[in-house]
């Protein structure tokens, strides 16, 4: 480890990928005999993403979407706008919605409504990381690799002002440090 901005390492390489392979062989017993599509949510979900399309026994189509979110005027939780749709309908398809991390479940909660109102003959929940502490609207998950405190984490797709996503182990973020260590922008924008 030699990101000075790192706290401590909450999940190794090694940690990931055997938990990534234990929750692509739940899904693929779930969805043994038919067709999934998966869709990422760009940019923190796509190395999940790739990691468990890997892994996945059964016929598995992808796709993406991007949102933008707007924190309120008191930088709680906002609006949410798709920025970048589907490339294909999911009208009659099994779907699971991948995410990097479900927070406070807003977003998450938009997300399946929106995915929802387009048919899918099956809607699911999968996500790497899962911060329960933050919770304020309830979504089922499905399928989640790890549980969190609640903590500022990088690694692994997920980022900090765009840094630290290529980190092959999820870590815990001192924002401070990493304000003092190089990333001039310092700390801001809003949790994952």
């Amino acid at each position: 480890m030699n990101e000075p901005a790192i706290e401590r390492i909450l999940f190794t390489e090694e940690q990931i990928d055997q938990r990534v392979r234990q929750v692509a062989a739940d899904i693929s017993a779930k969805y043994s005999g038919r067709e999934l599509k998966l869709i990422g949510v760009l940019k923190g979900s796509v190395f999940f993403l790739t990691a468990l399309a890997r892994e996945i026994t059964v016929p598995t189509r992808l796709d993406f979407l991007a949102i933008s979110s707007f924190a309120n005027q008191r930088g709680g939780p906002g609006m949410v706008r798709i920025a970048k749709d589907l490339d294909d309908s999911i009208e009659g398809d099994d779907v699971i919605l991948v995410e990097d991390i479900v927070d406070t479940g807003f977003t998450t909660r938009y997300l399946l409504q929106h995915l929802a109102g387009r048919g899918p003959n099956s809607l699911a929940l999968c996500t790497l990381l899962d911060r329960t502490p933050r919770r304020i609207v309830q979504v089922p998950v499905d399928f989640r690799c790890f549980e969190i405190p609640d903590r500022f984490v990088v690694g692994f797709g997920l980022d900090h002002k765009q840094l630290y996503r290529n980190l092959k182990y999820i870590a815990v973020l001192n924002l401070d440090e990493a304000r003092v260590r190089g990333d001039p922008r310092g700390p801001g924008g809003p949790p994952h």
